[in-house]
């Protein structure tokens, strides 16, 4: 069973997205998500200063078994990115909602966090 944080909001295509309460959020993928993955042996990260758009690729995750597209569940700016990916990809499988977030974004609209799935929508959607 995949762990699912109830503090955090989720996309169905798998992505966390923790609201930072300043116009920010942290992005990442579930556990659900690098579950379906196998052993992480790469991310490709987005650039900072990056426009992104909701439901559209921003980042990459390839495992030994696939790489796999991450979409931004929002729109708005890449304001930073987790570097520590680069030395250690393998964070995403051992510590999805801790130190293997992908990327900060400030938001273009705090709407967008509306559009998110809570713990239990993404629950129903992954059963």
């Amino acid at each position: 069973m995949s762990t699912i944080p109830d503090n955090l909001k989720y996309a169905d295509s798998h992505e966390w997205v923790l609201d930072n309460g300043d116009g920010t959020v942290t992005v990442g993928i579930t556990d659900h998500a690098q579950d379906l993955l196998g052993d992480v042996v790469y991310v490709e990260l987005p650039e900072v200063g990056a426009e992104v758009v909701a439901t559209e690729q921003f980042s990459l995750v390839e495992s030994v078994k696939a790489a796999s597209d991450i979409y931004a569940p929002v729109n708005g700016e890449v304001i930073a990115v987790n570097d520590a990916l680069n030395d250690a990809p393998e964070l995403i499988n051992e510590a999805p909602y801790e130190g293997a977030w992908i990327a900060k974004i400030k938001l273009s609209n705090t709407a967008d966090l509306d559009k998110l799935l809570d713990a239990a929508g993404y629950s129903a959607t992954i059963e």
